[in-house]
């Protein structure tokens, strides 16, 4: 990785937040002219047949050099790093994708940015079926070895970043701001934690604020960082299922979790699944699809009912939402025994109370 404090980073740092050079513009100036500083050094003339009078009159007054120095300062900090291009430290899987950033910016363990990598998406307003699901795929894939990358966002990401966490492979969060901003502000421990355990990535300048145009851009990076995208929930309209697009036009593996025909955050993943999408009920079937051996044993079952009582009622239960009478008649238990009994399951995480007075089964 260039040195925080070496003229080479600097003049990256130069080019890269020089105002209005889009991402192809630079590649294309590096190509031509070699390293950043050549192109500092080029004249008007030789810059104007590549940029605009404008973008030219900026790049000889060598570019932006106050976004820079703020850049640097913040480098201070030994958990920030920038990986340039030129960069050992830069994704390999990255320089695979048409576009790839000039510079990343990283809070956390660059040495994650290199290892296997599978990417969790799904909805911001995910059902606590969908956000265990998430958490377990996760941990099980974590567990093997592989880094989960996911958004950041409410939902299935930051139940995705959970589980990455909890496993030897950790968790990689691809932000679209900034990483002086902390978007939204309710994971900010979720992100504390993640730039202490895993890593925060973003291709966004310091200071860039939440702008919506940026997250199709973020998700790109999620599915070119990774050999495969799991889409766990995903209503037909989810920018999940951009990701998803996005990682088919890169040539990654797209997974899904198939849900119940009646959920509108199972519509999506069914899409998927009949576009081609490879339908997953078991971590192991992401591992052996991408030929990667996992590390330790995944485990095909999360934890068990306590007894054969307990069974009966969540074989009753099935997987889709049902009521205490439903359960009465399927049991034909006592109401009273049975609500100790769901209690029981929900204190031990199998099962989920959810809105109207219905129960939901975890796993």
């Amino acid at each position: 990785m260039a040195s925080a404090d070496g003229n080479d980073l600097e003049a990256w740092l130069r080019l890269a937040l020089t105002e209005g050079l889009g991402g192809a513009a630079q590649r294309r100036l590096l190509s031509d002219f070699g390293s950043p500083e050549a192109v500092f050094a080029a004249s008007h003339a030789e810059l104007a047949r590549r940029v605009d009078a404008e973008r030219a009159a900026a790049l000889r007054a060598g570019g932006n050099r106050a976004a820079a120095a703020t850049t640097l300062e913040w480098l201070r900090d030994p958990v920030n790093h920038v990986v340039t291009l030129a960069d050992a430290d830069y994704p390999p899987a990255l320089l695979e994708v048409g576009d790839p950033p000039l510079l990343l910016y990283l809070k956390g363990r660059p040495e994650l940015l290199r290892q296997p990598a599978v990417a969790i998406v799904g909805s911001r307003s995910a059902t606590a079926q969908g956000l265990a699901n998430a958490e377990a795929f996760a941990h099980a894939l974590s567990d093997a070895g592989i880094t989960v990358v996911s958004g950041l966002a409410l939902g299935i990401d930051a139940a995705a970043h959970r589980g990455g966490l909890a496993g030897a492979g950790s968790s990689v969060a691809v932000v679209g701001t900034g990483l002086d901003i902390v978007y939204p502000a309710r994971n900010r421990e979720l992100a504390h934690r993640l730039a202490q355990e895993g890593a925060l990535l973003s291709e966004f300048a310091l200071g860039t604020p939440a702008v919506a145009a940026n997250f199709p851009r973020r998700n790109r990076l999620i599915s070119g960082l990774s050999l495969g995208v799991l889409v766990v929930e995903a209503a037909m309209q989810s920018g999940s299922l951009i990701t998803a697009r996005l990682a088919g036009e890169q040539g990654r593996e797209v997974f899904a979790i198939p849900g119940s025909i009646h959920s509108p955050l199972a519509k999506g993943c069914h899409r998927l699944i009949k576009q081609g999408a490879k339908l997953v009920d078991d971590a192991r079937d992401i591992l052996e699809e991408l030929k990667l051996p996992g590390r330790a044993a995944v485990s095909r079952e999360r934890g068990a009912p306590r007894d054969e009582r307990t069974r009966a009622v969540l074989d009753a239960m099935g997987f889709d939402p049902c009521d205490l009478d439903v359960l009465v008649e399927r049991t034909a238990l006592a109401a009273d025994a049975l609500s100790a009994m769901l209690l029981e399951l929900e204190l031990a995480g199998d099962v989920s109370t959810l809105p109207g007075g219905k129960y939901q089964r975890l796993r």
